[in-house]
């Protein structure tokens, strides 16, 4: 189960963290749950993961459909929903190849725009997207911005001679958790590579799987992050012939101020 050349490290073991590990936030939950109400059904769940926002959209009542570029995180959201009884229309596919057989009211991307692809991919995602909504529907992309979280060290980053040390060094140890087969996976993760012109950045994990007290398994990926800021994705959603586009702070529904390190942008057809 290996796929690194898209870009991403969403395979094997890392796969089976997330659909172990990562919950929706209920207002992630609560701001997309209010689109699709505004916006109409059905919705698409672009990069849908193991169906961390998907699957409790579904519970809800909600008709979503959901795509991503890992095979084996659709495998494992594709498990799920049959276990809740529920059977999704899933596919495999990056965001740049987008091709369903049917159009939406909504749909919305949770941190997934610029992850994994080039910026020529990125354009053509959005293109794609803008392609399969119905006249009327609407697009989210939660997005956190490049400065979201910075400190001076992260800062530091953007400006010359601050570079110095990238790749950093592999930590000792990193996060391990308990699976519910009572395995353990463990995360261990690194700045590979930072380039403020190209605004980009190579992340690097190791993903070690635990049996016994011992290490069972290791794999390695890598994931390459665009760093794109306010300005420039408005600019490409205007390109992609999306209009009245707004920014939201964070999933409060609000319009975004400068204080604001992750956006929700709401674009309509």
């Amino acid at each position: 189960m290996t796929e690194q050349g898209r870009g991403t490290w969403h395979y094997g073991l890392v796969a089976r963290w997330w659909d172990e590990f990562n919950v929706a936030d209920p207002a992630e939950l609560a701001r997309f749950s209010a689109a699709i109400e505004e916006f109409g059904q059905p919705a698409l769940d672009l990069g849908c993961g193991t169906g961390r926002i998907l699957l409790p959209l579904l519970e809800a009542g909600f008709e979503v459909d959901g795509t991503d570029v890992s095979a084996d995180m659709i495998a494992l959201a594709t498990d799920r929903a049959r276990r809740d009884g529920r059977a999704p229309r899933l596919a495999v596919q990056a965001l740049h190849e987008l091709d369903l057989p049917r159009r939406y009211r909504t749909a919305f991307m949770c941190g997934v725009f610029g992850i994994g692809a080039s910026r020529g991919q990125d354009r053509e995602a959005l293109r794609r997207v803008r392609a399969h909504l119905e006249p009327g529907g609407a697009l989210l992309i939660d997005h956190e911005l490049p400065y979201a979280g910075m400190d001076a060290e992260r800062w530091a980053r953007w400006l010359p001679g601050g570079r110095a040390g990238i790749p950093r060094a592999w930590p000792a140890e990193g996060d391990r958790r308990r699976t519910a087969d009572g395995d353990e996976i463990e995360l261990v993760s690194r700045l590979g590579a930072f380039d403020p012109l190209e605004q980009r950045a190579v992340l690097e994990m190791r993903a070690r799987l635990w049996h016994d007290g011992a290490v069972a398994a290791e794999e390695e990926g890598r994931l390459t992050e665009k760093q794109y800021f306010a300005q420039e994705v408005l600019l490409l959603l205007d390109e992609a012939g999306f209009a009245d586009v707004t920014v939201e702070g964070g999933h409060t529904g609000r319009p975004a101020t400068a204080d604001d390190g992750t956006v929700v942008f709401v674009a309509r057809t």
